[in-house]
């Protein structure tokens, strides 16, 4: 599948089931993540990695979003790792940290798996409950996982911009 067609088939599954993610997948899901590039090559990003019971409970306390999903990655930027532009001081800690969940987003359907950018979940609290993210600036989850038998796209999907709405022409 090309880079086209693997975006326009991805999309936000919200329904996962129990069959379980094989280790060779999350493997090479992490190692797209970890050649994505960021500013300068810094690599201002951590990721995480929730598997056990224990660490999805405590997870399930800062979203109601996984989806069923037995396996969850989080991707957070360490600002003071970060490239700053000197023209205007801005910061690209979690740009870098997008670019990274991208990555990992596109990696995940070319696994052959799904998941969805979650972004509502409560990040101070799970800087508590994993302290080792405190210093980082908490980007996404991605609930990895199959796609339930009647999982679907939300009937939005398709809808785009057109180019003529997209691109500027200079």
């Amino acid at each position: 599948m090309d880079m086209l067609e693997l975006s326009k088939h991805r999309y936000s599954c919200r329904k996962l089931s129990d069959k379980p993610v094989e280790q060779e997948k999350l493997d090479r899901i992490i190692a797209t993540a970890i050649s994505a590039p960021t500013a300068k090559n810094m690599q201002p990003y951590k990721l995480w990695l929730f598997k056990s019971d224990e660490a999805m409970d405590k997870l399930k306390e800062t979203t109601h979003f996984t989806f069923g999903a037995k396996v969850v990655l989080a991707v957070g930027a360490k600002p003071s790792a970060a490239f700053v532009r000197p023209f205007d001081g801005k910061n690209y800690g979690e740009i870098d940290g997008a670019i990274v969940a991208t990555h990992i987003m596109l990696a995940i359907e070319a696994e052959g798996l799904n998941t969805t950018w979650v972004g509502y979940f409560d990040a101070p609290k799970l800087q508590q409950l994993f302290p080792q993210m405190a210093d980082y600036e908490m980007i996404a989850l991605f609930p990895i996982g199959y796609a339930a038998d009647d999982a679907k796209p939300s009937p939005r999907h398709e809808d785009r911009r057109s180019v003529d709405e997209a691109l500027e022409v200079l």
